[in-house]
């Protein structure tokens, strides 16, 4: 079993691996070596999150994905929630996260196989409970600040939405570690078009 962490913040002007220590200590008290870290600065709302699908793709089954907080992982809406843990069932990956007690135990040595089915299910019954939390503090955000545009443009004073650099560099990151179009739709939900814009981009860039 390996213990693979990921470290996520939101925008580049936040440290994502302000976290580390505290991981690095949680495995250490149990025993545990953190073989790899995964650190990236993308929104917890959108599936383009290039570390965290390299994490997923290196792991092997048994494997631990370590995190800080659930929101970490997910801010994601139901369907890119479902998407996500259905990717992390079928790598038979054990999500533990600081912030969910519960999920302390899937650290620790195997257990026997009602034990871990039991452990199994009620970490996934925890786990979507703060994910669907997590993902309602973002669309309260996004409300609030939809309501400051709102104002704002009632003032004129709102110069308009720009362009979602973010998501487009993680986009082109994908595009880089050699996912698949395919793939990129799928986890971003982005349209074709918008990924052969920026698939030009970066030859033009090159």
């Amino acid at each position: 079993m390996h213990v693979r962490a990921y470290l996520r913040a939101s925008t580049k002007d936040q440290d994502a691996s302000r976290a580390r220590d505290d991981l690095f200590r949680f495995s250490e008290e149990r025993g545990l070596k953190v073989a790899a870290s995964y650190v990236e600065n993308e929104s917890g709302a959108s599936l383009a999150r290039p570390e965290l699908f390299r994490l997923l793709s290196d792991c092997h089954p048994g494997d631990v994905l370590l995190v800080e907080q659930v929101d970490r992982l997910s801010r994601l809406n139901a369907s890119d929630w479902e998407r996500l843990k259905a990717e992390i069932t079928s790598r038979r990956v054990k999500v533990v996260a600081l912030d969910l007690p519960t999920s302390w135990m899937m650290a620790t040595a195997d257990k026997d196989d009602i034990q871990s089915r039991i452990l199994d299910a009620i970490n996934g019954m925890m786990l979507d409970m703060l994910a669907a939390i997590a993902r309602k503090d973002y669309e309260d955000r996004r409300r609030r600040q939809a309501q400051g545009i709102a104002k704002a443009k009632a003032e004129g004073a709102y110069k308009g939405r720009p362009e979602d650099t973010e998501r487009n560099e993680a986009i082109m990151r994908m595009l880089q570690t050699g996912q698949s179009w395919n793939t990129i739709v799928n986890a971003t939900g982005c349209s074709r078009s918008t990924l052969a814009r920026l698939a030009a981009r970066m030859k033009t860039d090159a």
